[in-house]
């Protein structure tokens, strides 16, 4: 049995603990959850950002996988928000923030201003930067003999004969058919945007239907095709294709009229760590942390200061999606566009498809 003078000084030295929580409520909430979709670029980003910031703020570092906004938006209606930082396209981010799922980022605690321009949105805060390209099998067109460069030459089935795969979405799909229709890559919106804009480069999809084997619905799909010489040419992602070309695949790709689109990270409306939450985007922001993602998947970093002294090869970084000559051969995709009028234009791409 404890004595009485024992049982007081358990019982200070318990109040005390209580005060010293109560007075910096902060010392308990030290930790954040972020949530992304697994896989190898999830273990990837936290090997090459997370961890390292989380240890620099001096945090834990809780991780979780979703399969998309629409797992937040249940989150959110049944008022169980408990993750503090989400991974998302920029798109989706736009829809999310328009439904008011996502808080504005801070951008007085995230500094965005070494950053490309377009990468960083009022809800989302670019993360890294992929591109929609075509590739194609170098058996099928060697070195030597005419290659593809354009989209007018991806829907060249006379000049560059062939099975083709395009993407069973919308998203990224409309653009590449304008451009092959003649449209400059900076007008490719603009036409969008105008009466007929949609269907004029719907009809130039259905040009090229009969030669298209296959409608992927995957960056592992579409990888797998090339790998396989299932195909001869296929839109897609040029990191999936690094790493085909990576195991032996006869495959290549380019920048040329490709389309820049990001991965971008969101505060969800009600996180329990707001406040901290934007401290973490600002650090993963900062180059160095973009620099070493490099090192285990080929997507550009958001901040040009990445690109600076050697922490990136410069071999490598020339084959980054964001090095300054190859961001001069791409368009960004506008994902503004894509949140006024996505809803009617993957319907009538469900309809073209099934036609």
């Amino acid at each position: 049995m404890k004595s009485p003078l024992i049982f007081r000084r358990l019982t200070l030295g318990a109040l005390v603990a209580m005060g010293v929580l109560l007075a910096h409520p902060a010392a308990a909430q030290q930790q954040l959850t972020i949530v992304s979709f697994g896989g190898a670029f999830q273990e990837a980003q936290m090997k090459a950002k997370w961890a390292p910031a989380a240890k620099a703020l001096g945090i834990t570092l809780k991780e979780e996988t979703y399969t998309g906004i629409a797992d937040l938006r249940l989150k959110a209606k049944a008022g169980a928000v408990t993750w503090d930082i989400v991974g998302s396209g920029a798109g989706s981010a736009a829809r999310a923030g328009s439904e008011g799922l996502l808080e504005p980022i801070d951008y007085k605690t995230v500094d965005v201003s070494t950053f490309g321009p377009g990468l960083a949105s009022e809800f989302c805060v670019g993360g890294t930067v992929f591109s929609n390209v075509f590739a194609f099998n170098t058996k099928t067109y060697p070195d030597g003999r005419p290659q593809p460069q354009t989209w007018a030459d991806f829907w060249d089935v006379k000049k560059f004969p062939g099975k083709r795969s395009y993407r069973n979405a919308v998203a990224g799909s409309l653009e590449p058919a304008l451009m092959a229709d003649g449209v400059p890559p900076e007008k490719v919106y603009e036409v969008l945007s105008a009466p007929g804009g949609i269907e004029r480069a719907l009809k130039k999809i259905k040009e090229l239907k009969p030669h298209i084997a296959v409608w992927w619905s995957s960056g592992a799909q579409h990888a797998q095709l090339m790998k396989d010489g299932e195909v001869d040419m296929v839109t897609g992602w040029n990191g999936r294709f690094d790493g085909v070309i990576k195991d032996g695949g006869k495959v290549k790709y380019g920048y040329n009229q490709a389309i820049l689109d990001v991965d971008c990270y969101a505060v969800p409306k009600g996180a329990p760590n707001q406040a901290l939450a934007m401290k973490f985007l600002n650090e993963i922001g900062k180059p160095q942390y973009q620099a070493e993602l490099v090192k285990y998947i080929n997507y550009g970093p958001t901040n040009k200061k990445a690109f600076e002294g050697s922490a990136i090869d410069p071999v490598v970084a020339k084959g980054l999606p964001t090095y300054p000559d190859n961001v001069s051969k791409q368009m960004l995709l506008d994902a503004g566009w894509y949140l006024k009028n996505e809803a009617r234009a993957a319907q009538m791409y469900q309809n073209m498809l099934t036609e």
